[in-house]
């Protein structure tokens, strides 16, 4: 029997739910998945993993596709995400990069000149055989239930905070100085992390990703003016890298209600929205582009009455046009307890109205 065919290219009702809400298509429920549910708050991923940086973790593919894995067994989400970090790739060519348990990336040499334009080379295959091993074992393990895969990246403008600033920031203050002193040297430093980025993600679909989502968790720090200039199109350059791929893509931020229209001109099929904007007025402000979001992480705390409400209210703001992928407003809290997001997806997949016919 032939597949009936929907809105999107080479889309039919045989796809997941995830991909098909990605376009923007008819779904028979509202899927969910949640930021950092690989992981955080799972008491098998803590025994799993141990101590020490996670990527170690990521550097073994059979772990790595266990901690993949285990949200997807528990929860009954929609989609898996690849166990990694946004610093991997820059690890993987030498760029002096550690994840520091409880603090996050940090910077041996952090850049600052041009010299260090030269420590950014090409990305190769060889560089993160691990990242796609761990692909591959996860894409098998997802084959029978025909669950997608979604691949990441960190946005230029967010990964360049990192290697400039040397550490997790809320100033910014060194990586803006750079961006309006030497502008010339950011827009080369931008240029490496494009050609990186793309390289990373392309990787990721060459062996059986079926999505992909750009993280630009920090672009919330910028105005208006600086993201136009020194953000946008280094992110637009890196989705148009992964376009001819097929893959929906998805852009995220963090604090970027002043920045969701601008984000929606960067070549995404889904704008994430954090928590601090409604989903309707996300909505509003993307256009026709899917939404994917945004229950506050906090609101998952609590009882798990009090989560299934706080639920209830994202879908009613998400209402009934076709488009929303149901995820938090941010990543998974680690000391969230399992047993509430486990009721936020049940919640999700029987009252969810999004394109639901």
């Amino acid at each position: 029997m032939t597949p009936t065919m929907v809105r999107g290219q080479g889309a039919s009702l045989t796809e997941p739910v995830f991909l098909r809400a990605c376009r923007a298509e008819p779904v028979e429920h509202v899927p969910v998945w949640f930021m950092r549910q690989a992981g955080r708050s799972l008491p098998e991923y803590r025994a799993l993993r141990g101590s020490g940086s996670i990527l170690e973790t990521i550097s073994d593919p059979v772990t790595a596709c266990e901690v993949t894995m285990q949200p997807v067994r528990r929860y009954g989400v929609d989609a898996a995400i690849l166990f990694s970090d946004i610093v991997v790739p820059f690890h993987a060519i030498g760029f002096g990069v550690d994840v520091v348990p409880g603090r996050g990336p940090v910077i041996d040499r952090p850049f600052g000149d041009e010299s260090d334009l030269e420590r950014l080379r090409p990305l190769t295959s060889d560089d993160i055989s691990h990242v796609t091993k761990t692909v591959d074992l996860v894409v098998e393990q997802l084959s029978s239930s025909d669950t997608p895969l979604i691949g990441f990246a960190g946005a230029p403008f967010t990964v360049a905070s990192y290697l400039v600033e040397g550490a997790p920031t809320r100033e910014f203050a060194v990586i803006k100085a750079l961006m309006h002193a030497r502008p010339q040297l950011f827009d080369q430093l931008s240029d490496r992390l494009v050609e990186i980025t793309v390289s990373f993600l392309r990787a990721q679909v060459k062996h059986g990703a079926r999505a992909l989502q750009l993280f630009d968790s920090w672009a919330g720090a910028l105005t208006r003016e600086e993201y136009e200039r020194f953000a946008l199109p280094a992110t637009q350059r890196v989705l148009a890298g992964v376009k001819d791929l097929g893959v929906p893509t998805i852009l995220f931020g963090v604090g970027t209600s002043h920045l969701l229209d601008l984000m929606a001109t960067a070549g995404s099929d889904v704008v994430g929205i954090d928590y601090h904007l409604s989903l309707n007025e996300g909505r509003a402000l993307v256009g026709p582009l899917a939404v994917q979001g945004n229950l506050d992480p906090t609101a998952c705390l609590g009882s798990i009455d009090d989560a299934q409400r706080a639920t209830r209210a994202v879908l009613a703001a998400a209402g009934r046009e076709a488009g929303h992928i149901f995820n938090l407003g941010h990543g998974v809290l680690p000391q969230t307890n399992p047993d509430v997001l486990a009721a936020v997806v049940e919640v999700v997949h029987a009252e969810g109205k999004a394109g639901v016919a």
